[in-house]
């Protein structure tokens, strides 16, 4: 199964997801939040000498109802993602639009369908 894109200035790419959090709730003046957030691994810049290996870059994904479609998947896992560079008129972002399980050992299922279907 490949991830079709869904916007004309999407891209899809693979990642590997290190951890994922969703935070649902409304602050003390009453405005709600909820969101959900993916971790993914990220290789530092080598070319000047001054870094080498990983670090981990958060990603949005959505409201929090998207972490429960992946909560009983083992992590790390690599995943195929559509993701689209947005901004706010001053800083720019990349957020996940969707994202399925690469690789997945027979046993486990895959998001957003019942084990054994």
């Amino acid at each position: 199964m490949s991830l079709v894109q869904t916007s004309e200035t999407s891209y899809v790419a693979k990642i590997k997801v290190t951890g994922m959090k969703f935070n649902k709730g409304s602050m003390d003046n009453g405005t709600a939040y909820d969101s959900t957030k993916v971790y993914a691994e990220t290789r530092f810049d080598e070319t000047k000498g001054n870094a080498r290996g990983y670090a981990t870059t958060e990603y949005t994904l959505g409201k929090s109802e998207e972490y429960a479609k992946y909560a009983h998947l083992p992590l790390p896992l690599v995943f195929e993602v559509e993701m689209e560079n947005v901004t706010n008129g001053k800083n720019r972002s990349t957020i996940i639009l969707q994202m399925i399980p690469v690789g997945l050992p027979k046993s486990a299922p895959s998001a957003g369908k019942p084990a054994g279907a």
